[in-house]
């Protein structure tokens, strides 16, 4: 019973994880690579046919196979994604919350954000792999 009881919310963690990096295709201050990583590893856990449907999908496969083979990220992704970071915490510090242990912990974030994004290789935008968006 426990066992069915950790597949079924890994697959729906999963899931929504999924839904989550899809969604951040589209906004900005979403992160995609991160919500399928964490999907892939619900689903590894869980259910092979979820993981290999996630793996081997067209459009969302990519962003894992290019974490998973090193590529890293290009030097324009990494400025842009660190533009919006840092934008989003500094509004959200300076205007959502008037507690000074709470802005801290946002910076404190942010900047351990900032060191991760700064140790990924910077790699050319020709030789990262694509998602393949055609039909």
């Amino acid at each position: 019973m426990m066992a069915r009881l950790r597949k079924l919310v890994l697959i729906t963690c999963g899931s929504l994880a999924v839904v989550l990096g899809v969604i951040g295709i589209f906004v900005p201050l979403m992160p995609t690579t991160v919500f399928l990583l964490a999907a892939a590893a619900c689903y590894a856990r869980s259910s092979d046919r979820f993981y290999h449907w996630l793996i081997d999908n067209r459009w969302l496969g990519g962003y894992i196979r290019a974490y998973r083979e090193g590529h890293g990220m290009a030097r324009s992704q990494k400025v842009l994604t660190l533009v919006l970071l840092w934008a989003s915490i500094g509004a959200s510090a300076i205007w959502a919350t008037d507690a000074a242990w709470l802005r801290a912990l946002l910076v404190l974030i942010a900047s351990g954000v900032t060191i991760h994004i700064a140790r990924i290789k910077a790699a050319a935008p020709a030789r990262l792999p694509q998602p393949d968006i055609a039909g």
